[in-house]
């Protein structure tokens, strides 16, 4: 399943790394930390999630363990605010 932000979505990277999502139906604005921002990233490079997951455990091998349940979450959080869609 592919993840895609929202169409009524716009997402901005900060020179830290970070980014900063902005949903125009209601001007609310979330932000993700840097992590939060590459977890993000790859969810919406990847055709599903579990070549996210794969991925971030490549790039990430001592944290393999929570890899999945931080992307989990992270997704989880994002759709029930209507950020992402699949």
């Amino acid at each position: 399943m592919k993840i895609s932000l929202a169409p009524h979505v716009t997402e901005t990277r900060t020179e830290n790394g970070e980014s900063v999502l902005l949903d125009r139906r209601n001007g609310r604005y979330w932000q993700l930390n840097a992590s939060g921002s590459e977890i993000l990233s790859l969810l919406l490079r990847a055709s599903d999630i579990a070549e996210a997951t794969a991925e971030l455990r490549n790039r990430h091998p001592k944290a393999a363990d929570r890899i999945p349940g931080d992307v989990q979450a992270l997704l989880t959080s994002l759709r029930t605010s209507r950020l992402v869609q699949s």
